[in-house]
């Protein structure tokens, strides 16, 4: 698969509830956005195949102002995905175009995460959806119910995604070697990306608070690459803010 064959969508939102107008927050005299553009750039996506998709002017103005590609979309989508959705259906991309989902609060993000799952997705293209997970090493990560476990089979499919400790080794409970952090990085086929928001939600998605099982429930199929890097929180917060923008500046 050639990396000019994928499309990268960044949501910018402006009105998150915990830190409001966080797109237009700055890092070295750049807005938190143009540092995920940089990220993607360095994983070998094109400029042309990227766009930022936001739902406000400010946000739009700035992407014009650093020549960065962007687009204007509804204020009312619930989730990044139903933005990414939107971007797809106004541009018309086929059925079969590929399309990343890249959260538009991880300046830090590794390129190689970017680049390594698009290679994954190019030797695994039967699956709906691809998405990432990095290997849990310490106890209170695997009890975190805020920290999201991929449970998937010896062939890297996803089987369920969960809050709880899982999958739990019952014989030896301090054996984490099969735990998995879900990282929030999905490639979708536009196809499945157009059924998934068209469906409602499910009970477990309503139970667990993930939307992806909203795809597991509904028969879409979920592939899942084991990162083997570090990956560097995002921004949700003012704390975090101060926390990147310290170690990036």
């Amino acid at each position: 698969m050639l990396l000019s064959e994928v499309k990268v969508v960044i949501p910018a939102r402006y009105g998150s509830s915990r830190l409001p107008a966080k797109p237009l927050l700055e890092i070295n005299n750049k807005p938190i956005f143009w540092h995920v553009v940089q990220r993607v750039l360095e994983s070998g996506v094109n400029i042309k195949n990227i766009v930022i998709a936001t739902d406000d002017e400010r946000i739009e103005a700035k992407a014009n102002e650093l020549a960065l590609p962007v687009l204007m979309t509804a204020a009312e989508h619930v989730s990044g995905t139903d933005r990414v959705n939107e971007v797809a259906t106004q541009f018309g991309w086929g059925d079969n175009t590929l399309v990343i989902n890249v959260q538009g609060d991880e300046p830090l993000i590794p390129p190689s995460l970017i680049s390594e799952l698009i290679n994954f997705t190019s030797q695994n293209l039967t699956y709906d959806i691809t998405t990432a997970a990095t290997h849990i090493t310490e106890h209170d990560d695997f009890i975190n119910p805020n920290v999201v476990k991929a449970i998937t089979t010896e062939y890297n499919k996803a089987l369920y995604f969960t809050r709880s400790a899982a999958p739990l080794n019952r014989d030896n409970p301090t054996d984490l070697s099969n735990a998995l952090r879900h990282v929030g990085i999905y490639v979708y086929r536009v196809k499945a990306l157009n059924t998934l928001c068209t469906l409602p939600e499910c009970k477990l998605e309503q139970l667990e608070k993930l939307e992806q099982l909203r795809a597991l429930s509904n028969g879409l199929t979920i592939g899942v690459m084991t990162y083997k890097g570090d990956i560097p929180h995002g921004i949700d917060t003012h704390h975090d803010y101060l926390k990147v923008k310290a170690l990036m500046e």
